[in-house]
């Protein structure tokens, strides 16, 4: 069982109603791999960085990216919220919005 550093799950508490307590725990893997992951942060990568390359049942992680129910937004809305208490606790906050499209060719 995946366990974290007190400091870390002071941090994660704040998203921890977002998942269902099954997805959580395997939410929890997956960020902390993202956090520590060089390079490419794939799901693969992600658990090799975690010690986890060999899961049997890898394919848990990777559901909770394609089929576990939770809402991306309310998670980004969550970490933004976080941020903005924590390197702007009081003050004005300027942010700049780029809402050009990308155009790629090739």
């Amino acid at each position: 069982m995946f366990t974290i550093s007190d400091p870390l799950a002071a941090i994660l508490c704040c998203f921890y109603g977002l998942f269902s307590p099954r997805t959580w725990q395997h939410a929890q893997v997956l960020i902390v791999g993202a956090i520590l992951c060089p390079g490419k942060r794939t799901v693969s990568a992600v658990l090799r960085v975690m010690g986890l390359s060999r899961e049997r049942s890898f394919g848990k992680y990777h559901r909770v990216l394609s089929r576990a129910v939770w809402s991306s937004r309310k998670v980004s809305r969550r970490l933004l919220v976080h941020l903005i208490g924590t390197f702007v606790p009081s003050g004005i906050l300027v942010m700049g919005i780029d809402d050009t499209v990308e155009r790629r060719k090739g």
